[in-house]
């Protein structure tokens, strides 16, 4: 009831062509639904609350020209950036996200996730998967989150390069509080490590970078719970305070928002060494 007054506005516009299925299905179907009712060489993925800039698809198209590309990516930002003390490090965390490690994966033509609010696809290879994608199940259970990164996956086993425009600017609205951020973070979280046993087997057609990559993506966060737990325990146990525990992980932490600061030419990356304890008190329990 609420959007049928803006579904109004555009029901007599030709270039329009709005769907309204019965209940909701969650995105992943309504996404295939829009899919198979649509025309076009190429399909433009966008998230609700996602704003683009007005040059947006003319680069993802630019990028898409190369037939090999099955998906490509734009850069993310944080819309809402100033609103809290959270949003600015979520920024700072999409910034990361897209320039150092898409980038890289960019760099071998296997960008691994091509995100929900703003990626490209080719028609012609979305007609390849989309059966395989509509019928991804988790535990007995049709899947019915990380439709982004399975979509990706899928793509690059079909033998299509994935690719990342750092110039296409998507800003979407990102969560302004500890609990939606938590929620966001879990089911972002299980659909990699989900995902990671589908990209097992695809590792050894694409670049080593790329296997390190994932391996590091996997097993980092584990060595990080593991180092915690057991400095805990010789605080708990031994009475001695961890130093060098906490001193390898807070130079860590200062060493890559030093580059990240670098590379961006903002000072304000090194505040993003706030997200190591939001990482390790809530994040990884």
């Amino acid at each position: 009831d609420v959007v049928a007054p803006v579904h109004q506005i555009y029901a007599n516009d030709p270039r329009f062509n709005i769907i309204l299925l019965a209940n909701n299905v969650g995105k992943r179907k309504a996404q295939i639904a829009a899919i198979r009712s649509s025309s076009g060489d190429l399909v433009l993925n966008v998230d609700s609350d996602t704003v683009l800039a007005a040059d947006v698809v003319t680069k993802l198209v630019l990028k898409m020209h190369d037939p090999e590309i099955g998906a490509a990516m734009g850069q993310l930002v944080a819309s809402n950036r100033n609103q809290t003390w959270l949003t600015r490090l979520i920024d700072m965390e999409y910034w990361l996200a897209c320039n150092e490690e898409r980038a890289a994966q960019a760099r071998f033509g296997a960008v691994m996730c091509c995100c929900g609010p703003c990626a490209m696809y080719r028609r012609s290879a979305l007609t390849l998967l989309l059966d395989q994608y509509e019928a991804q199940f988790f535990r007995g259970k049709p899947s019915d989150f990380g439709e982004d990164r399975h979509l990706t996956i899928l793509m690059l086993k079909a033998g299509f390069r994935t690719e990342y425009v750092p110039d296409a600017i998507a800003a979407t609205v990102v969560p302004h509080s500890l609990g939606p951020y938590l929620r966001q973070q879990l089911r972002w979280a299980r659909s990699t490590f989900r995902d990671t046993f589908l990209a097992l087997r695809l590792l050894p057609e694409l670049d080593g970078y790329l296997t390190l990559d994932v391996i590091g993506q996997n097993l980092g966060p584990f060595l990080l719970a593991i180092s915690t737990l057991a400095a805990l325990a010789q605080l708990v146990i031994g009475g001695s305070i961890p130093w060098w525990t906490g001193l390898t992980i807070a130079a860590m932490t200062m060493v890559r928002c030093s580059v990240a600061a670098l590379r961006a030419r903002d000072l304000r990356f090194i505040g993003f060494s706030l997200h190591t304890p939001i990482n390790i008190f809530l994040l990884l329990p």
